[in-house]
């Protein structure tokens, strides 16, 4: 007996077939901006918290987007972290189109059924001419998948530890995936992700593809030979902004009604539950995030990478701070594998490529800098709290986080790398008129080009900040053997290039 025909299973049947006929889309017949709901691409938004509410309304407001499930393990409570009193309160009840929504509390909301009100409500103010089904709730991702037959994509905004489950889930299932960085907080597990969107060939797209422009466009011209040769890459951040906890939590309050804590974990090791981890701070635990270099040396270093041709690194070595307890009278250091710490700077080293030498890049972060060179020192630079600087034989530039303002300094001078202003790009996302970071991957769904910020994409800049989390961890410097995905130098180090996976959770 053959299988139900979805509209999902018709429309890739459709596309399959495009070398005999065309099928004219109804978004075409009804004009620009207008997409019937049988061509829209029905999206599951799986993660509910801060973040999601952050970039929910850009997903709401798009009309090519139908989102037709939210997942969750949370269901519904006001304690996540954000970064201004009632920010994420506040959008909610703009989507909302209700200035009064939760007059009386005075947290910060999050879950699965505050995501469920809120696609409704949207859609029934804002598409009240289409008709639309309840937006579904579910807990479990793995249930959502099974569940919803007619579903294109996916959505991963789960903390960190959960990228690699859900995004390698979904791919198998034949589901498109926009995903927050980043692609995994394992070296072996991002390996994964990539290969299987290799696989699959399902459209993919890591959020931080673009943000860091005016780095590639740095990269560029540093090829063209402004410094000379390039040797070194700096890279600083004022990360953390969120508790960076030195222990392991020993008390154990209940867990949070509506908060199924098991889901939560996932693959990780089994513990009880504690506020320290879940939510916002949940990066800084080397079991659930990926630490200040994956939350934002991503976007800065990303275009870097891309320009420069930077494969996988050939080493990294790590330095941070540590803390101390006094026991019985005696003062010791506490022995850290547990978390990252309050500050650190780390050391990647790549192989020279064509025309261009070996290269160090280094990370700092938590109130860390890099020395400046002397030619900038003698025109008394002030260093901004986040910054990229670029060393090569004959100069160095010195600019923002994301490549704003370089400035150039060579011979004893100092001037704006851009005379007549900051050139435009000659590629980039597209659709930018929108100014929606999903939209190269929209593109893609929707049969175009492969996104730029695309899994395959990312797999270099991936490896490396999963192996500066290896060198943080191993206490020392590590030599990477990436074809055989092992340490080199310190066989125990093998052990941090992937997890302890709790039983089901395998991938």
């Amino acid at each position: 007996m053959s299988s139900p025909v979805t509209r999902r299973t018709f429309v890739g049947s459709a596309i399959a077939a495009s070398g005999v006929f065309t099928i004219v889309p109804r978004h075409v017949l009804g004009g620009t901006g207008h997409v019937a709901p049988s061509d829209k691409i029905t999206l599951a938004h799986i993660g509910m918290g801060t973040q999601g509410f952050r970039e929910l309304g850009g997903l709401l407001a798009d009309p090519a987007i139908q989102i037709v499930a939210v997942c969750d393990p949370n269901t519904d409570s006001n304690d996540y972290v954000e970064w201004g009193k009632h920010g994420i309160r506040n959008q909610i009840r703009g989507l909302l189109g209700n200035s009064a929504w939760r007059e009386n509390e005075s947290g910060c909301p999050g879950g699965r059924e505050v995501g469920r009100q809120v696609v409704d409500a949207y859609y029934a103010k804002q598409r009240s001419g289409e008709n639309f089904k309840a937006c579904a709730a579910y807990a479990d991702f793995r249930e959502l998948l099974e569940k919803e037959q007619d579903l294109d994509a996916v959505k991963v905004m789960t903390p960190d530890h959960l990228h690699a489950a859900v995004s390698i889930a979904a791919m198998k299932k034949g589901k498109h995936v926009l995903m927050h960085k980043p692609v995994a907080n394992r070296l072996v597990e991002g390996r994964r992700v990539v290969e299987t969107a290799r696989e699959t060939k399902v459209a993919t797209h890591l959020l931080a593809y673009g943000s860091g422009g005016g780095n590639g466009l740095i990269a560029e011209r540093i090829k063209q030979g402004v410094i000379g040769p390039l040797r070194e890459v700096h890279n600083w951040t004022n990360r953390p902004v969120w508790p960076q906890y030195t222990e392991i939590p020993k008390d154990t309050p209940p867990i949070p009604q509506g908060l199924d804590w098991d889901l939560w974990l996932g693959p990780a090791t089994e513990r009880a539950y504690h506020p320290h981890y879940t939510h916002t701070v949940f990066r800084g635990w080397y079991d659930f995030g990926g630490g200040s270099m994956a939350d934002m040396g991503i976007y800065s270093l990303w275009p870097v990478f891309t320009a420069l041709e930077l494969g996988v690194p050939l080493s990294a070595e790590a330095w941070a701070t540590h803390t101390c307890v006094i026991e019985d009278h005696i003062s010791r250091t506490v022995v850290n594998d547990f978390a990252f710490p309050t500050a650190c700077a780390i050391r990647l080293q790549f192989a020279a490529r064509a025309s261009m030498p070996a290269l160090d890049l280094f990370w700092y972060d938590g109130g860390m800098k890099p020395r400046l060179p002397r030619e900038i020192e003698a025109h008394q630079v002030e260093m901004a709290r986040e910054g990229i600087l670029f060393v090569g034989d004959n100069g160095a530039i010195l600019a923002g986080f994301h490549g704003q303002d370089p400035q150039l300094f060579a011979q004893d001078n100092k001037e704006p790398l851009w005379k007549d202003g900051v050139p435009a790009p000659t590629a980039g996302p597209r659709r930018a008129e929108s100014g929606q970071r999903h939209n190269p991957w929209l593109d893609a769904v929707q049969g175009g080009e492969p996104s730029p910020g695309s899994f395959p994409n990312a797999a270099s800049i991936t490896d490396a900040v999963n192996l500066g989390t290896v060198a943080l961890r191993a206490g020392r410097k590590v030599l990477f053997d990436s074809e055989n995905l092992k340490i080199a130098n310190h066989p125990p180090a093998n052990k941090y290039l992937t997890r302890e996976y709790r039983p089901g959770w395998e991938l």
